[in-house]
């Protein structure tokens, strides 16, 4: 492919998960209104977007293996049709059940789509210091549309009302089915493994379970029967789930991949970040409207200096991860980002906003460190052809961390409140939990580098098993 095509291609694949990420967060900024028109609590609106959250988490991985199976290009357009269609349900919908049975669509497509685009991007790409980069501006819109949402969301929302933020997605998705039709090639992996359909079906069950339980706990009671039959049904499902894959020919998760240290670790700190990152930016529009008083306008502009910060440095993380070793830069972006958790987690209604916007500011640059070097490690820790897979397993992590996010801090604020406490003072603890659990992903990622040795790997093309096992620094080393 010729150098205009590709940057062409780049523009398309980077465009469509920059929309997908946006509608991660965007949706907070006008959780206020949807509330205030819709007539919900906040167990409807943690529904409202842990519907979207939860069947991408459960389907990116069968995302990723119908990309390598039956064509990156068209499980990509396809992705794109319907996430497009589903915007626009998601804007007519009369009530919460219609916004959430939207925001499912919403999910499927941006299931098939995600994965389909880091995969289109992979193949195009075959030499390895390219690929890391076009890698890291993949990952960098990423966390760039993580960012924007919330201001986004903010400005659209006050101005003309929620639908607003899902009608914005249907000219972008055009354009992106316009462009690549003409611009994408198709590829495969003629080697891509069958479709595991049981293993698909006890994931989506395993995690659909655990998050009814997480989030209607709050509600319905921590010792009700239904919700400790919910997390005994979640655990045998997982169970079951880790058995079907160990023993099948064409597991749709090969469990062979977490042996190697380097991918083992990074998804995991993904999981950290999805929860830290998801669940607290759940809050803050609420915080600034419910707390401190501010118009839906005004709670997305507040929020700006973490955008900022994300925009400001997403794009040199990877240049930083590959100098210095992605394990140093994430423990150092995870130990910032939840030390800025910690830091809001003593913000009350009457605090300045000078005293606020550094410690936003302090999130979006640990988590903008973390996003790029994570999703890089985990593709380059695997084979060229398994990009899609891994791809797939990167964003599923995130995302499941995400959808527990959502639901545990928000039990976290409920089960304040059933206590006596204030709204202000669940978001509080709901911060404070977000931070510790931030903070832990940091000591991992650090004690890990610390500790172990080098880790095999598959190599990239003519290159030795162990250039890779140090981290994105030995990766992009010229021979």
């Amino acid at each position: 492919m010729d150098t205009p095509n590709r940057a062409t291609l780049l523009a398309v694949t980077c465009l469509g998960q920059f929309m997908v990420l946006l509608d991660n967060t965007i949706v907070g900024a006008a959780l206020p209104d949807m509330q205030h028109r819709l007539h919900t609590q906040l167990t409807g609106l943690q529904w409202i977007v842990d519907a979207y959250v939860l069947l991408v988490a459960m389907l990116l991985l069968s995302g990723g293996v119908f990309a390598d199976r039956f064509g990156r290009k068209r499980v990509y357009l396809t992705g794109v049709a319907v996430f497009t269609a589903a915007s626009v349900v998601c804007s007519v919908a009369p009530s919460v059940g219609w916004l959430v049975a939207g925001r499912v669509l919403q999910g499927i497509g941006a299931a098939a789509l995600s994965p389909a685009s880091l995969a289109l991007l992979v193949a195009a790409y075959p030499v390895p210091q390219e690929r890391v980069k076009a890698i890291g501006l993949w990952a960098g819109f990423s966390g760039i549309g993580m960012a924007a949402g919330p201001v986004a969301g903010g400005i659209l929302a006050d101005t003309f009302g929620w639908p607003a933020i899902f009608l914005v997605n249907v000219p972008v998705g055009l354009v992106l089915l316009l462009m690549g039709r003409r611009v994408l090639t198709e590829s495969r992996n003629p080697e891509a493994s069958a479709l595991d359909i049981p293993g698909t079906v006890l994931s989506v069950l395993a995690v659909g379970t655990l998050t009814y339980a997480l989030i209607e706990g709050g509600a319905r009671g921590w010792t009700s029967p239904v919700i400790l039959g919910g997390f005994a049904v979640s655990a045998a499902l997982l169970a079951a789930f880790v058995v079907v894959e160990s023993r099948s020919p064409a597991p749709m998760l090969p469990l062979r991949l977490f042996r190697q240290r380097l991918f083992t670790v990074s998804n995991t700190a993904m999981v950290a970040v999805g929860f830290a990152l998801m669940g607290s930016s759940f809050f803050f529009s609420q915080f600034f409207v419910y707390v401190q008083g501010t118009s839906l306008l005004q709670a997305g502009l507040r929020t700006l200096p973490m955008s900022l910060a994300m925009v400001v440095v997403s794009p040199f993380a990877g240049r930083l991860a590959a100098r210095y070793g992605f394990r140093a830069v994430v423990a150092g972006g995870l130990a910032l980002a939840g030390l800025g958790l910690l830091t809001l987690g003593v913000v009350h209604a009457d605090t300045g906003y000078a005293n606020v916007w550094w410690r936003l500011t302090a999130v979006g640059v640990g988590f903008a460190l973390t996003l790029s070097p994570l999703t890089g490690a985990a593709v380059l820790a695997v084979s060229p052809q398994e990009g899609g897979l891994a791809s797939g397993v990167s964003s599923t992590t995130r995302q499941i961390g995400a959808v527990l996010g959502v639901a545990l801090l928000g039990a976290v604020v409920r089960s304040r409140q059933s206590g006596g406490a204030s709204f202000e003072a669940g978001l509080d603890s709901a911060f404070v939990v977000a931070g510790i659990v931030t903070l832990a992903g940091a000591v991992f990622t650090g004690l890990w580098l610390v500790t172990s040795g080098p880790a095999p790997a598959p190599a990239p093309q003519g290159r030795p098993a162990e250039a890779k096992s140090t981290g994105l620094a030995e990766a992009v080393r010229p021979e």
